[in-house]
């Protein structure tokens, strides 16, 4: 018999996660890493459990994990908004929960881009009248 699983895309910044949830303890795989080996920040693992918190499912799934792109917190960002999604898969009715805790928006914050003439998007030389 096939085991269950619930799968969610998430995306941050320049980061796309690829999620699956899976019955199970709670461990979390990224990369085929364990995620205390994978990201060495401890306020970032606390943003990827954030949807169980929510949803008061903190141990009842494994996840594991395709994240690609982008640093550290974008890839936990990324990470967080798959989980979130694949919740609503597993029920429905985390939807409020989810959505007040405002874990289901897609964060839209990019980099922007840099322009010509100037050394950064905004930052330009220094004025001189002479």
């Amino acid at each position: 018999m096939a085991q269950v699983q619930y799968i969610g895309t998430g995306r941050r910044k320049n980061a796309v996660a690829r999620v699956r949830l899976v019955p199970g303890t709670g461990k979390i795989v990224a990369n085929k890493k364990d995620i205390e080996e994978y990201i060495p920040h401890a306020d970032l693992r606390l943003v990827i459990n954030q949807p169980f918190t929510a949803t008061e499912t903190v141990g009842q799934y494994d996840v594991f994990v395709n994240v690609d792109g982008g640093g550290y917190a974008g890839q936990a960002g990324a990470i967080r908004h798959g989980i979130a999604r694949a919740l609503l898969q597993v029920d429905p009715d985390f939807r409020g929960a989810l959505k007040a805790a405002g874990l289901l928006t897609r964060d839209a914050r990019m980099v922007e881009r840099k322009k010509p003439g100037l050394k950064k998007a905004r930052k330009a030389s220094q004025f001189s009248k002479r």
